[in-house]
């Protein structure tokens, strides 16, 4: 009941970025229970909660109208797509409100289509969410299809959100949500495991996709890398602690290498390691050193704090990082020069690691 209180209340803790957890010494205000949540005592007394009462009553904000400047760069954004003819799909649509905008004289009318609404089977089909393999899970829950399955393990990930959380917006028990939660990460695994070799592409598909200012610069690379750390709680296990203890982040953490294309696609991610592990371990350890990963001539491009020629050179492929010292008072201008035309293009593999991290998961504190 506590935990029902919880989630009714809403309250976020802004230090751990989870539910508000009530002490001893904080109460609910009367104003937020109705008068079906109190005891018909008929005697005049005190009136007392009923056990099953949970607060209900809340002014939560309700969402802002749209800003004047959302409003003007929606419009404009609609004037510089007006040439488009695809047929736009609208599902489930409250209000569409249109706006007369200049056409050009050769445009031609859009064609409408039926709207789909409320019919799961229609929507199915145009959008196939999930594949047959799913329906055959080890877990099986018959109180949600797999759509809404995969739908709750993605709001764990995206939101971290707790499972008593998930238990009261999907109705069904904590437990059952943490058996749904590890049945479909398992699952999505072994599915998305499957596509490793794809992550990987061809040294003549990345040319093609390769930005004209970066081909200039650097047109061999392959693959830009760097580290990103996951924290852990710390492990009761005193050799598990060294192990995990990382001197860059002060804390227990998890590491992972990840790389992409010169266009920002992922095409690379390692095993996960414990924190102590050095960026050259984990490059050490990877499928990055296979023979058929790189050609005689391409590049990698990487951090300072990832030395790694030495590994590739025997592939008689090429490692750019910034510039050492190597016992001098400071670089010479061509070096100062080339170091920062490759942290410009490096920046990209920090924004990539960046924009994962808004997956909210990737910010908690894990179990070890």
């Amino acid at each position: 009941m506590r935990q029902k209180w919880r989630v009714a209340i809403r309250r976020v803790d802004k230090e751990t970025n989870k539910l508000w957890n009530p002490g001893k010494e904080d109460i609910v205000c009367h104003s937020h229970f109705t008068e079906t949540d109190y005891k018909d005592t008929g005697s005049g007394e005190r009136s007392r909660l009923k056990p099953e009462a949970v607060p209900s009553i809340f002014d939560f904000k309700t969402p802002q109208q749209e800003s004047d400047r959302s409003k003007r760069m929606r419009l404009r954004c609609a004037r510089e797509s007006s040439d488009v003819t695809d047929t736009v799909h609208l599902y489930d649509v409250q209000e569409v409100v249109v706006e007369s905008l200049p056409l050009s004289s050769d445009s031609q009318p859009v064609e409408e289509e039926p709207e789909i609404e409320h019919d799961d089977k229609e929507v199915q089909c145009e959008i196939p969410v999930v594949g047959p393999a799913a329906f055959d899970l080890n877990y099986k829950c018959s109180l949600l299809s797999p759509q809404d399955q995969l739908f709750l393990t993605l709001i764990k990930l995206r939101q971290a959100a707790e499972d008593v959380e998930l238990s009261m917006l999907f109705q069904v028990s904590e437990s059952t949500v943490s058996k749904i939660i590890t049945t479909w990460i398992n699952f999505l695994y072994f599915q998305l495991k499957e596509l490793e070799d794809d992550f990987w592409p061809s040294m003549k598909t990345i040319k093609q996709h390769m930005p004209i200012d970066f081909s200039k610069k650097f047109g061999n690379t392959r693959v830009i890398l760097d580290a990103t750390e996951q924290p852990i709680q710390k492990p009761s296990n005193v050799d598990a602690q060294s192990k995990t203890w990382s001197s860059y982040k002060h804390k227990n953490t998890l590491k992972t290498m990840i790389g992409i294309t010169p266009n920002g696609a992922v095409s690379y991610i390692s095993s996960a390691y414990a924190g102590s592990v050095s960026d050259r371990q984990i490059i050490e350890r990877s499928t990055l050193l296979d023979s058929n990963k790189f050609s005689p001539g391409e590049s990698i491009m990487t951090d300072r704090g990832i030395m790694t020629q030495d590994l590739f050179a025997t592939q008689n492929v090429y490692v750019n990082t910034p510039s050492l010292l190597k016992g001098k008072s400071q670089l010479d201008p061509e070096e100062i020069a080339r170091d920062r035309r490759v942290a410009s293009k490096r920046i990209h593999v920090e924004r990539v690691i960046g924009l994962a991290k808004t997956f909210k998961i990737l910010n908690v504190t894990l179990k070890p």
